[in-house]
């Protein structure tokens, strides 16, 4: 049921993925690409000061990269640069660790299943390895390989 509930949010966020768009007045870019699946992602984000007011994204992918994708600059507006990598690190451990789904992940925790399937799990964290790099203000592609 609860399944049930998690996959109809990845596919909603698949298929109306929110924040899909450039986004004027960018101050922090990031590309990313996952060759395994053919997931491309250009992830824009503006920074005021040390706090991410906004995000968004454009690329095409499959529905676990595009709804991570879409999930993720959800979750970002308003967090600091360091909140910002600590949920990184929270969504990767939820990826690719058998501890329980950490609360504080909100909706995210809905790619808890992934982990069953380590070929998907590169769809779901490109978005994330991309953040890192905007937030480190790297302009190199990021590639899940």
């Amino acid at each position: 049921m609860i399944d049930d509930l998690y996959q109809e949010t990845i596919l909603d966020h698949s298929k109306r993925p929110r924040n899909h768009h450039t986004l004027a007045g960018a101050n922090r870019k990031a590309e990313g690409y996952n060759p395994l699946c053919g997931d491309k992602l250009k992830l824009y984000l503006k920074m005021e000061g040390d706090i991410v007011s906004d995000a968004a994204f454009e690329g095409s992918g499959c529905a676990i990269s595009t709804a991570s994708a879409s999930l993720m600059t959800e979750s970002l507006k308003g967090k600091t640069r360091e909140e910002a990598m600590k949920l990184v690190d929270k969504f990767h451990d939820l990826l690719t660790t058998d501890t329980p789904a950490s609360r504080d992940l909100g909706k995210l925790v809905v790619f808890c299943g992934v982990r069953d399937y380590p070929a998907r799990v590169k769809c779901a964290t490109l978005a994330w390895h991309t953040l890192k790099s905007a937030l480190h203000g790297s302009e190199e592609t990021v590639t899940t390989e």
